[in-house]
């Protein structure tokens, strides 16, 4: 049992449960994708200030590597983070923080599909278990509506949110040898450029709404720790039990958020968001007892 790993991912998955109810704070102080800009703009300049020399150790690697390198910071960072602050427009907190709870399940169904990682028939049952919590909480509890594909836009929009940080975490095994310095500085840059356009698109559309007082501290907030603190950490336990693993506790993002919904924002809490909630814990659990017994 890593326990170091275990603790680092929970304070991980804390800090990204607080990112969504921050997002949901968010609308009507500052849209979606100026906060999306705006927070690498702040990770960016504290990075500057402890990872130049180790920049320039890894320099050799990072210009070899460099379109891996952007597209981590354009795909799991920028592409993420401008679908969940958009689908906080139109959904709640709660049902952001849970449908989350399905990026376990698409990070070892893309491990198993590209580089046949094995999975348990546990496991298999453990995924199942989520996809149904995912599925209630996404129909809102009802379940028909999946069949009319009748669907809020802002769930739908976690979906995609979803996909896209699974395929960031699984594309992580190919990150080159630089420290972990090197690796979020150079992501975060990457992220601050892919969300340029986003930010013209907004503004020249007619949607930017420039931060007020909460918005600024919404801002500093996803700056300082969702962008930049979680990132470190979730790097590090990555590393410390692989990607399949480390990927499970991202079933703790609903538990923290939907605590953190009710607790700073007053979301009500529905019997369905309860079933779901047991669903994904019993998920997590079922999927770790019964994971492959290999090495490391």
């Amino acid at each position: 049992m890593n326990i170091q790993a275990y603790l680092i991912l929970a304070l991980t998955t804390f800090i990204w449960g607080g990112n969504s109810v921050a997002g949901k704070i968010a609308v009507g102080h500052v849209s979606p994708m100026l906060l999306t800009g705006m927070r690498w703009v702040i990770a960016c300049t504290l990075l500057l200030a402890i990872a130049i020399p180790q920049l320039r150790k890894d320099w050799p690697l990072i210009r070899r590597h460099w379109l891996l390198l952007f597209s981590y910071g354009a795909i799991g960072f920028t592409a993420f983070n401008a679908s969940l602050y958009s689908a906080l427009q139109y959904t709640s907190a709660i049902n952001a923080v849970i449908e989350q709870a399905a990026i376990p399940m698409v990070i070892f169904a893309m491990n198993f599909v590209l580089f046949r990682t094995g999975v348990s028939l546990a496991q298999w049952f453990g995924f199942a278990l989520t996809l149904f919590a995912v599925a209630l909480t996404t129909s809102h509890g009802n379940l028909s509506t999946l069949l009319s594909l009748d669907l809020n836009r802002g769930d739908a929009l976690m979906m995609f949110a979803v996909l896209v940080y699974a395929g960031y975490t699984v594309s992580l095994r190919y990150k080159p040898g630089i420290h972990w310095k090197s690796l979020i500085a150079v992501s975060a840059f990457a992220a601050l450029l892919s969300s340029v356009p986003l930010m013209i698109w907004e503004s020249t559309s007619g949607a930017m709404i420039w931060p007020d007082t909460t918005g600024w501290i919404i801002v500093a907030y996803a700056g300082i720790f969702p962008s930049l603190i979680s990132q470190i950490l979730y790097v590090r336990g990555v590393e410390l039990i692989g990607p399949n693993r480390a990927g499970l506790f991202i079933n703790l993002i609903p538990i923290f958020g939907t605590l953190l919904s009710i607790a700073l924002i007053g979301e009500t809490l529905q019997t369905f968001h309860i079933v779901a909630l047991l669903l994904a814990l019993v998920g997590i659990a079922v999927a770790e007892k019964g994971r492959p017994k290999v090495a490391g």
